[in-house]
């Protein structure tokens, strides 16, 4: 798949990419898709509800009243869970929602995520970006004149800069990523893909490593 190499200014410099088709070409595995967005959202959760047994309430340990005699149902202490302020049955404990996935199913659903992007023409080839400071206005106007300033894009950079991680903070929709954390979610929930030109020809360096 080759795909046309842009300038900042949005021009095209007239060098393309192969991007290869063992990645962005493949049939998309939906339900791997699920699984992956599904682990990630998991994981997010902090799982921290709690609530009170009737071990833990306030209130005294001693029975109300005697067991028999007294012409009303027998009870235990004020902490049981049928009265106001009493403990909870089976309430929530504190746990993880996170579950493991296979690294192949996880390789495969990012793929899939790749190709699906692939299918939309939503995969824009960028040259580096050099900042010499943080300057939100700039990445900003880089994406104005991609057309993609109004759409969700996730822009993907071979190694961490610091200043562009700095640059595209502020901007809500822009999320910044290295290509080794890219993740199969990221990729769904952006409009668009900005690659650097660097971050996609690891893309096809590891597709001809693999050969």
């Amino acid at each position: 798949m080759q795909v046309e190499v842009l300038n900042i200014k949005g021009e095209k410099t007239g060098r393309t990419i192969e991007l290869p088709e063992d990645i962005f070409g493949i049939e998309p595995n939906d339900h791997v898709l699920y699984l992956a967005v599904k682990q990630y959202q998991a994981a997010q959760r902090q799982g921290t509800h709690k609530v009170k047994t009737r071990a833990e309430v306030k209130g005294a340990s001693r029975k109300l009243h005697r067991q028999k005699g007294t012409g009303g149902s027998r009870k235990g202490n004020i902490r049981n869970p049928l009265y106001k302020g009493g403990g909870t049955i089976f309430g929530p404990k504190p746990h993880g929602y996170g579950f493991k996935l296979n690294k192949k199913v996880k390789d495969l659903a990012k793929m899939s995520a790749l190709s699906y992007k692939a299918k939309e023409n939503a995969i824009v080839v960028l040259e580096e970006i050099n900042l010499d400071a943080p300057k939100t206005k700039q990445l900003v106007d880089v994406m104005k004149v991609l057309n993609i300033a109004n759409k969700k894009s996730l822009l993907v950079t071979a190694e961490y800069n610091d200043n562009l991680y700095l640059s595209t903070r502020n901007v809500p929709n822009i999320a910044n990523t290295i290509l080794s954390d890219i993740n199969t979610y990221d990729i769904m929930n952006a409009d668009v893909l900005v690659i650097t030109e660097s971050a996609a020809k690891v893309f096809s360096e590891e597709a001809v490593a693999e050969a």
